[in-house]
């Protein structure tokens, strides 16, 4: 992804583009207004928007629209002054609200990642998704979560785990999951069909990776294998099974 495509992902950064867009915007009006009116260079023309007062020493001098630059100036002003409480506003927002610390803790959790090889992705943190990443975790072994989901995605960070939010169905998801590093891919969704789209989705990007596949039926087995699943894991038989063993 190029740079300028990182930086639109991040929420914050993209609130503040619009803010700051229009305080740009209102600098170019300005700037072309005074060097239009007031028959100045561009170099002059910002002088003016930085201090105002210089518009009338300038008119002491030369002949001109003084009443007219002056009403213009006004106006251009009052828009810097708009877009200016505007960023503030934003920025304001975002760090009593928490987005910054957010943000700051997804770039965190990103680093990480890029840095992981050989780890588990866990597809879903419901009870069975946690119940895998429990399981990885008293392993030692490193994993990361990918949910869609507000909730079980803050169960996820507030349990320590690396969390990314996302639909793990996309590509783009999976790869900032570090999948092409991955070791291991689990399907771990309530749902069939989601979890074989997630197999065909990381077979394609890492054909190497080793895939478990969690299915509601047992109808649905054929279909995770021909995506590619190199396990099938139907938990109503797996407990069946476990159960079995005890008796």
């Amino acid at each position: 992804m190029n740079p300028l495509g990182e930086v639109l992902q991040r929420p914050l950064l993209r609130y503040l583009l619009r803010p700051v867009a229009a305080f740009g915007g209102v600098v170019a009006v300005g700037v072309a207004g005074f060097s239009s009116l007031g028959g100045i260079g561009i170099v002059d023309a910002l002088f003016w928007l930085l201090d105002p007062t210089s518009i009338e020493l300038h008119f002491q001098a030369h002949e001109g629209p003084e009443t007219l630059v002056k009403g213009y100036a006004v106006v251009v002003l009052s828009g810097l002054v708009v877009a200016g409480l505007w960023i503030g506003e934003t920025v304001f927002s975002a760090a009593f609200g928490g987005q910054i610390q957010t943000e700051l803790k997804e770039m965190q959790i990103e680093r990480t990642v890029d840095e992981l090889h050989g780890h588990i992705i866990i597809c879903g943190y419901g009870t069975f998704g946690k119940t895998v990443a429990r399981s990885m975790q008293d392993a030692e072994t490193d994993v990361v979560v990918i949910e869609q989901e507000n909730a079980p995605f803050q169960r996820a960070l507030d349990d320590e785990i690396l969390a990314i939010q996302g639909d793990a169905r996309r590509e783009e998801t999976l790869t900032d999951a570090g999948v092409k590093q991955a070791s291991t891919v689990v399907g771990a969704i309530d749902d069939s069909n989601a979890n074989i789209q997630i197999a065909m989705a990381a077979s394609q990007i890492a054909p190497t990776v080793r895939l478990v596949v969690r299915v509601g039926d047992e109808m649905y087995e054929p279909l995770a294998r021909r995506a590619g699943a190199d396990e099938v894991i139907i938990p109503e038989i797996a407990s069946a099974e476990q159960v079995t063993t005890t008796l």
